[in-house]
Formats: C-alpha cells, sequence, structure tokens
C-alpha cells in the first residue's frame, strides 16, 4: 500500500520514523512519502519537503510567512494528487495538517490522525472538522480519550511513543564515549535544550547560557536541533567558550544530566522519562503571548504537569523567565535534596501512567493496517 505522512517538527519526525518501521513489519510491500525529517527519510520514507522548512514560532510569525505556509499547502495537495496513497496519515503540526485534512476528505483519501492536536488546550470547536475529516483518530496522552468522548467522538489511545524510544535507547546505546564527556574535571552536567525553532532559539538561549558563568561548577551543554544551521549557534557561543554542545545526542546528553533548562514542548517529557530535574523555560513575542493568554485554556504549559495534573516541574513563562527567577529555580533542582527526592517519585509515577497505554507504534500500526482492511490483530 502507499502511506503518505506529514509531520512538522522534530518530535513528528522521531515518531513517523518509528510508525513507518512498524507498518513496515505488517506491509511489506509499503511505499512511503512523507513531509518530515532525517529520520522518517532513513526509515524509508521519499522525503517531500524537512521540517525545518516548514516549523513557525507564535502568531505574529505565522502571519508573516503566509505566503510561504500558502505557497506549502498548494504544493502538498498537488503532491498528494500525484502520489495517490491508499491513507494519508497526519502527525500533529495541526495548522496545516487540518487544512489539508479537509481538502483530502473532500477528495475522498482516507484519513488517519496520529498524535492529536491539542484541542483540549485551544480552539477546543476544531473538534467539529476533526470529526468530519479524520477518518481514525490515534491519541497519545491518556486524557484525551475521554476529552473526546464529550464531543461524541471515539478515539484509539495507543500509548505515548516516547517511552519506549526511550527505553529502547536505554537497551542499545552505549553512551560512555561521547565527547561532550570528555574533560568535564568532575563537574555534574546542565542539559540546555532551547527548542527546534529558530525563533525560540534566539529567545530562550541567550539567558540560558547566562547561567554557565554562574553556575561554574557546572558544565553547560547544548543540544543543537539538528534542524538549525551551526552558525546560528556559533553567533549565539561566541561569549561562552566554557559551553559545550551536542549534535543529535541529545539523548545522550540527557542519559548523563543532573539538571536541565527546557523548553516548553516534548523536550520537557522527554527530560522527565531520561528522570533529570528541570526548569521549563518559555517567551514568545509579546503579541503572540498576549493572544496565546486569551485563547489558551490549559492550567499548564509542559506536558509533564499536563499530564500529571499537578505542577511537578517549575515554569517560567514570559516575563518570568528572567535571569533572577532562572538561577533560584535551577538553585533549588540542584541543590534541594527534598526537591530532587520529590521530582523522583513524580517521574516514576509518569512514567508508569504513560506505559500503562503498551508500545504506541506498534498499537498505532496495527489500528491502521486494521482499518485499512486487513485482519486485525
Amino acid at each position: 500500500m502507499r502511506y503518505y505522512l506529514i509531520a512538522g517538527e522534530a518530535s513528528g519526525d522521531l515518531h513517523g520514523s518509528n510508525l513507518i518501521r512498524e507498518i513496515r513489519k505488517l506491509d511489506k510491500e509499503a511505499v512511503f512519502r512523507c513531509w518530515g525529517g532525517d529520520m522518517m527519510q532513513a526509515a524509508g520514507a521519499e522525503l517531500v519537503k524537512h521540517y525545518r522548512d516548514l516549523a513557525f514560532m507564535g502568531f505574529i510569525e505565522v502571519i508573516r510567512n503566509l505566503p510561504t505556509i500558502l505557497g506549502n499547502i498548494a504544493f502538498c495537495k498537488k503532491d498528494i494528487g500525484s502520489f495517490r496513497p491508499d491513507v494519508i496519515i497526519f502527525i500533529d503540526y495541526p495548522g496545516f495538517n487540518l487544512r489539508i485534512a479537509k481538502w483530502a476528505k473532500e477528495q475522498s483519501f482516507r484519513t488517519v490522525y496520529y498524535i492529536s492536536p491539542q484541542v483540549w488546550a485551544w480552539k477546543e470547536n476544531r473538534v467539529r472538522m476533526i470529526r468530519e475529516c479524520i477518518d481514525k483518530m490515534l491519541v497519545i496522552l491518556p486524557f484525551e480519550k475521554e476529552f473526546y468522548r464529550k464531543w461524541n467522538y471515539e478515539v484509539d489511545y495507543v500509548g505515548h511513543p516516547l517511552v519506549e524510544v526511550i527505553e529502547e535507547f536505554g537497551r542499545t546505546e552505549d553512551v560512555s564515549g561521547y565527547e561532550f564527556m570528555r574533560g568535564l574535571g568532575g563537574k555534574k552536567i546542565i542539559a540546555l535544550l532551547p527548542g527546534s525553532r529558530r525563533q525560540e532559539i534566539l529567545k530562550k538561549l541567550p539567558l540560558m547560557l547566562e547561567m554557565s558563568r554562574i553556575f561554574t561548577d557546572y558544565c553547560f551543554v547544548l543540544a543543537q536541533a539538528p534542524g538549525q544551521d551551526r552558525s546560528l549557534y556559533d553567533d549565539l557561543l561566541k561569549d561562552y567558550p566554557q559551553v559545550k554542545r551536542v549534535n543529535n545526542q541529545t539523548y545522550a546528553l540527557l542519559s548523563h544530566a543532573y539538571a536541565a533548562c527546557v523548553t516548553s514542548g516534548t523536550a520537557t517529557l522527554e527530560t522527565a522519562l531520561f528522570g533529570v530535574a528541570e526548569v521549563v523555560c518559555y517567551r514568545a513575542s509579546a503579541i503572540s503571548y498576549q493572544i496565546a493568554r486569551r485563547l489558551v485554556k490549559v492550567k499548564y504549559i509542559s506536558l509533564v504537569n499536563l499530564i500529571m495534573d499537578k505542577m511537578v516541574v517549575r515554569e517560567l513563562i514570559q516575563d518570568e523567565f528572567n535571569r533572577k527567577n532562572l538561577e533560584i529555580e535551577l538553585k533549588r533542582i540542584l541543590f534541594e535534596e527534598k526537591t530532587r527526592a520529590q521530582l523522583k517519585s513524580d517521574y516514576e509515577d509518569l512514567k508508569n501512567l504513560l506505559k500503562a497505554g503498551g508500545n504506541a507504534s506498534s498499537n498505532a500500526a496495527h489500528l491502521i493496517w486494521k482499518f485499512l482492511g486487513n485482519p486485525g490483530f
């Protein structure tokens, strides 16, 4: 069968690649075409567009890049029409994907959504559109199934794909010989994860780097986003020769880190599943933030806190994300044993909650296979 997958971010590329591998186990003749990244391409999909050319953060940034976005939508429709897939699989990235999904349904393509848009956070009325244009929704957060049931829309909870990804990393990777581990001189590592989009890196990384001048007894290591040019980081790091950096080694870094400064998003959950004490950092343009405040309905911005429905990790948002507050929160997670013990306990509860759903990639692949008219499991 022919599969067309659309992911617009690094996390979607990761989960899409694992989904491709699981589908291939069921469908030996599968042909994949995708919008995604290096990992989906390595899994065997023909890459149409890389996510680094698709990711725009914030309302103002989207408006500024609207001609590019509209051009990508038109190109995507044309490419799908030429490829004629048996199914289109959308992976998160709702602003783009829902526009394609609406068109795809009108063209009678079969549609599956893997990793639901966060409609429970904002734009809840999108559920009506999802119900009309998505044939099968596969969700990865425990509370999403009940959320959709309120809208009379039955979805399938498949578990969270990060659990299996991180456990597999721990089983198979030898992380002892990485370059960033050399010359530590006994110092513990503080990881810096400022995000994958250019705009968020520019807004968050400078303040994170300032901490390396305060906590000099620690080694700061930056995780570069694979979709960004090295020159972006060269400019930001020129005054911080003490800060190390890694590329495509984020999990190795987290497996050794003692603490971390992490941008909001999937990285907050990855950091928690590695058991690393973290401070969550978020800053957008002033206008984008004011718009978001009026539209977003959730109590927290980090997935860790949302899933646990309580403040597990501290969130520094917009004006609260400043030098003084970041220093205070880093001191808490570095030096207060009670704080670290509570984090460890909460992280264990989080992992057990997500593991209850089973192997997400395998579950999703089997449900898609069955949806396409093949024998179930």
